[in-house]
């Protein structure tokens, strides 16, 4: 099963290290296949600047602040959208800052790569339908895999991406 994984640069702040493109995708994918997705998957993945997320962030979800990672499922009423041409499911769109990711990554002492690994994950999650609002136990539940893909990936907590 082959997934289509749309990645778009549209931000300048930051250079994007060789091998995230790469990175994203087998996230994608390693997400996909934790959760044992039983279909072509289509996912898109933009790197913007903080302007532009908190821009989106605004639009969307009427919040005026920058953050790290948005994720918009394309499924509504519990049912996806399938692409006519490729019989593929549209899972929806995720919206890196990755001048956000390196904040995040020199305050937690971890590399790039394991922050964008992770904001990719993540929400992959959302877009295939978990969350983790409301704390509890969804929370830990939504941490677990998140550390077993990146696990899974070669990133443990403390670990940085080696290509």
């Amino acid at each position: 099963m082959i997934n289509r994984i749309l990645i778009s640069d549209r931000q300048s702040a930051v250079k994007i290290p060789s091998g995230i493109r790469l990175l994203v995708r087998r996230s994608c994918n390693a997400a996909l296949l934790l959760e044992k997705f039983p279909y072509p998957a289509e996912i898109s993945v933009s790197f913007v600047d903080n302007a532009e997320i908190r821009q989106i962030n605004a639009d969307h979800r009427k919040k005026d602040d920058v953050t790290d990672v948005l994720s918009f499922p394309a499924f509504e009423d519990g049912k996806y959208q399938i692409t006519e041409g490729t019989k593929s499911v549209i899972l929806g769109d995720i919206v890196i800052s990755v001048e956000a990711a390196m904040e995040q990554a020199g305050m937690l002492g971890h590399s790039l790569q394991r922050e964008i690994a992770f904001l990719t994950v993540h929400s992959m999650l959302h877009l295939l339908g978990y969350h983790h609002e409301e704390g509890g136990l969804q929370e830990v539940h939504v941490r677990e895999k998140e550390e077993t893909i990146l696990r899974q990936l070669g990133l443990p907590r403390g670990m940085s991406y080696v290509q």
